[in-house]
């Protein structure tokens, strides 16, 4: 599942970053109305988390403006706007959902599960030989046998099955399920791949090792 947040207060925007990758799913950031209108153009999205206090356009106009476009991505609309005719504009305006702030996070996740639900959400599932990945219901299962995967296991494993059959750089992973740029010095990415295969059982070898480059999600056999 592949998520924008459109968010101009950065330590609200790295928390959202943060939690939803967590959870397995791809996540791009924008901070203003203008960049996210041409990434929801540009990108095929399950859903999008839209503030409604932005600079240039506001989430009203970039609903708006999306709609009137022809996209029918999912959007929920996050703002400290709770009053019941603001709830009825932005939902006017396009929005499927909304949110108020202080929200609770266990809240927010799930209304973005019901709109991943409610778009697209046959993208929501990697399917690579017997392995099943459902980043909508957080589940793992090989060859109909579930796997219980810790948080950043799942994320690791969803990212490798959304780019199956592409080798996945080491530092493309650190970025994408630890939020780094910087190689910690460790073995960190070693380690969870390793706990994965052991999850994996008789299907560990799907992942394969690419030395001195990253990791590969590939058909057994």
């Amino acid at each position: 599942m592949k998520i924008l947040v459109v968010e101009d207060n950065k330590k609200l925007a790295r928390f959202l970053v943060r939690a939803f990758r967590e959870e397995g799913y791809v996540v791009d950031e924008a901070s203003d109305g203008g960049t996210a209108i041409r990434q929801v153009q540009s990108v095929s999205y399950n859903a999008v988390v839209l503030d409604w206090m932005l600079p240039g356009e506001d989430g009203l106009n970039v609903c708006r403006t999306l709609r009137s476009a022809g996209s029918r991505v999912p959007i929920l609309m996050l703002t400290a706007r709770a009053e019941v005719p603001e709830r009825i504009l932005g939902l006017d305006a396009g929005a499927d959902d909304y949110l108020a702030k202080p929200f609770d996070l266990g809240e927010l996740l799930a209304r973005v599960r019901a709109l991943g639900r409610r778009g697209t959400p046959l993208e929501a599932t990697s399917r690579v030989g017997p392995l099943v990945v459902d980043r909508i219901e957080r589940r793992v299962l090989v060859e109909g046998r579930r796997v219980e995967l810790t948080p950043r296991e799942f994320a690791l494993i969803a990212c490798l099955a959304l780019e199956a059959g592409r080798v996945v750089p080491r530092t493309e992973l650190l970025s994408r399920v630890w939020e780094t740029s910087l190689d910690p010095g460790s073995n960190i990415v070693e380690a969870h791949i390793k706990n994965l295969r052991e999850k994996l059982g008789d299907q560990g070898d799907m992942i394969e090792t690419v030395r001195g480059v990253g990791y590969r999600l590939v058909q057994p056999g």
